[in-house]
């Protein structure tokens, strides 16, 4: 028996579990809160992690996987100092850059057929057009370029002067392909106007290094493809994230290519894919309605359940903030099908789980429009705990839904690549084999005998989308 670590760092905290190399069971756990900065400050990452390791939480510990928070960017000068603070995924004021990135390749054709991505104000390719055109002097000092992930194994190994990533965060950045495998130097030419080191792409068992402690140090990747990893997802599988926003992927053995910029094509932590297609409303649907009707998500959920599939005519498009899938920046939401007997609470209420969830579902559609089988589908968010959207989902997925006990499951799945590299170093484990540990548990729920009714419900919502948007796929 080993013992290894997963670190997460996300935006918000540090959290590290320690686990068991051959069960995956979860030993210990540790946890720290990162401060509130408007831009990241990577030496509080790194003082986070300490906290959250006190107590002896890493004794006896052999290897680290890393996750971290995807699309920042950390500027290194020819001494390997940071020329400012970090910019981090969620910032906000790349949007034109990202535009204008666009435009200079021949457009977005171009760029998936180039990347496997269109640019996005959180790719860290625009976050090097916005530095060069707000910071030039700043660009100009710019030798080396990494990512959270990659700059907390830089550290945790010394800072020695090889620098890595994986394919997983390297997939993100909007100047790596995923097809091919490689950088691609002359776009980091055309965000920064010049170039900069790039780290060494480790494959997915490869062992980033080990400390001066002689502790190992696996690749790392990004928390997506941590999390899918920790979950254990594969083949068939697809994940839907609900937050304030939605993201729907799925593990496929190939890139895809869509020259729509729809689908994201992400590698994962395995050797595999990760096709990804975000929604911009999820759960600020159902906020804003249990808003509008005096309640909390609860108690919206319970309203929901006192109506019937199809909410009695109602039907929500739930494009609050314009929405991604389908492009549509500028839509509103749209409420539909008002009539005496279905201006009720509860008939709204259905309506809004109803329209969230089928939202999601086109999502879902367009990675099965490219030959995404999905045959199970994990729900994760605090969200997918309410009744309702466990009543709701299956029938309009038209798919197993699990719903996995609350975990950090980027920080599970870095535990167990930090597991796959051990073995591979100590000979009993293949580089293509990664730890078999035991499947997620959670509530499973399956369509049944609500299959039909759910599809009746997506042909109502799709009619609606199709006379209020057409064309809108």
């Amino acid at each position: 028996m080993g013992i290894v670590a997963g670190l997460d760092s996300s935006a918000q905290s540090t959290q590290i579990v320690v686990c068991d190399t051959d069960t995956g069971a979860v030993l210990r756990q540790g946890y720290a809160p990162h401060p509130a900065t408007a831009e990241g400050d990577p030496q509080a990452w790194l003082m986070s992690l300490g906290d959250a390791a006190a107590g002896g939480v890493l004794e006896g510990v052999q290897a680290i996987g890393v996750s971290a928070q995807q699309n920042g960017l950390l500027v290194l000068d020819a001494g390997g100092v940071l020329v400012r603070p970090a910019l981090l995924g969620n910032d906000k004021r790349m949007q034109a850059c990202a535009t204008e990135l666009t435009d200079a390749l021949g457009g977005k054709a171009a760029w998936a057929q180039a990347v496997g991505s269109v640019p996005q104000a959180g790719q860290a390719l625009a976050k090097l057009r916005w530095l060069a055109r707000n910071e030039p002097e700043s660009a100009a000092r710019a030798a080396a370029l990494l990512q959270p992930h990659d700059w907390l194994v830089w550290q945790l190994l010394g800072r020695p002067l090889r620098r890595t990533t994986d394919r997983g965060d390297a997939s993100g950045t909007g100047f790596w392909s995923a097809a091919t495998g490689e950088w691609r130097p002359d776009l980091v030419e055309l965000a920064l106007g010049r170039q900069a080191e790039l780290p060494d792409v480790l494959g997915p068992a490869e062992p980033a290094g080990h400390t001066p402690e002689g502790l190992l140090i696996s690749a790392g990747t990004g928390e997506t493809m941590a999390a899918a990893f920790g979950l254990g997802v594969g083949p068939g599988d697809a994940v839907i994230s609900l937050g304030a926003s939605g993201s729907v992927f799925s593990v496929h053995h190939s890139a895809l290519e869509d020259p729509s910029g729809t689908i994201i094509s992400f590698a994962d932590a395995t050797g595999m894919h990760l096709p990804v297609v975000h929604t911009l409303n999820a759960v600020r649907v159902l906020r804003g309605t249990a808003e509008m009707l005096g309640t909390d998500l609860p108690g919206l959920s319970a309203l929901a359940l006192q109506s019937s599939p199809g909410s009695y005519g109602l039907v929500l498009l739930p494009y609050l903030e314009g929405e991604r899938t389908p492009q549509l920046p500028n839509a509103s939401g749209t409420l539909t099908g008002l009539r005496r007997e279905s201006m009720k609470p509860e008939h709204l209420a259905r309506a809004a789980f109803e329209g969230m969830l089928c939202g999601l579902t086109d999502a879902l559609d367009v990675l099965r429009s490219r030959g995404v089988e999905v045959r199970r589908v994990f729900l994760l968010g605090a969200a997918a705990e309410l009744p309702a959207v466990q009543a709701i989902a299956p029938s309009l997925f038209g798919a197993q839904v699990v719903v996995p006990q609350p975990m950090d499951y980027a920080a599970l799945g870095a535990a167990r690549q930090a597991a796959w590299s051990l073995g591979v170093q100590h000979g009993t484990l293949a580089p293509h084999t990664p730890p078999q540990w035991p499947s997620v548990t959670g509530q499973v729920f399956d369509p049944g005998e609500d299959l039909a009714a759910g599809q009746a419900v997506r042909q109502q919502y799709t009619a609606v989308r199709e006379q209020t948007h057409p064309g809108a796929f």
